[in-house]
């Protein structure tokens, strides 16, 4: 398979998993998409877990840290490629974003922001080192891409195109619901957007992104999220584009499934 060595500005790079119980994470998601690891101290950030595809010497493929809080839910962030991290934390400011972290160096790997979009969703920016972000996408047991669920889908659209230069997006036809955004960087889609609605977000809670993972089969990917102590926000459903799932770990953190069509 291909190895991604480079990621151009604005591109999603990277995602890592918030968990209460740093164990129980890694056995689901080792269970789910075969991933193995290894662990990384550093002085600012403490301990973090990063995942691999296959065994131990395999690519990068997702990040694991320890949730302390007992007060904040289990939740999947994804990463977008800036070249400057200070610079991209001052443009999420004045977008009318909010910074929870500034930027702040990971051990050799990369410099790292983490944030909020205007309306509420959670997400971070990534300066590359050591790390360019995840050394496979788009196979089997892989994030695929990110998708943004939004009440204000124009407010988006100017937030993103502030922060990370996104142009206006497209609508994206045959998926699951009729509004459908797709952000394009050069010829590929970099992320997708969806207009929400009172089944996808409740009053109470802030638009969010979600990562989807390649999986070989829909249907017997939910089922092993189940047996591994998940469960099922929504089956395995077509598409124009082939089935999408999504599911919630032992802990409640929602990610998506997608197989791709042959």
């Amino acid at each position: 398979m291909p190895e991604k060595t480079a990621y151009e500005p604005g591109e999603p790079n990277w995602i890592e998993i918030s968990s209460p119980d740093v164990e129980a994470a890694t056995a689901f998601y080792g269970g789910l998409f075969g991933w193995s690891s290894y662990s990384v101290s550093d002085p600012f950030v403490g301990d973090f877990t990063i995942f691999t595809l296959g065994d131990v010497t395999g690519p990068e493929v997702a990040g694991l840290t320890s949730l302390a809080d007992d007060t904040v839910s289990a939740t999947w962030t994804c990463y977008f490629t800036v070249r400057d991290a200070s610079k991209a934390a001052d443009a999420v400011r004045r977008a009318g974003g909010r910074v929870y972290m500034e930027a702040t160096d990971v051990a050799h790997l990369c410099r790292v922001v983490l944030a909020a979009d205007d309306q509420g969703a959670g997400f971070g920016l990534w300066q590359p080192r050591a790390l360019a972000g995840c050394g496979v996408v788009g196979e089997p047991n892989t994030v695929n891409w990110m998708g943004l669920v939004s009440r204000d889908t124009a407010a988006a659209r100017d937030f993103y195109r502030r922060v990370l230069g996104w142009k206006e997006p497209t609508v994206a036809q045959g998926l699951l619901v009729d509004s459908v955004y797709e952000w394009r960087i050069a010829d590929g889609p970099v992320a997708f957007m969806v207009l929400a609605d009172e089944e996808l977000l409740d009053d109470d809670l802030p638009a969010f992104w979600l990562p989807y993972f390649v999986v070989a089969d829909c249907e017997a990917t939910v089922a092993a999220a189940k047996a591994l102590g998940g469960s099922v926000i929504m089956p395995c459903t077509d598409t124009r584009y082939g089935p999408c799932a999504a599911v919630q770990d032992p802990a409640s953190a929602p990610l998506g499934l997608f197989q791709r069509r042959p």
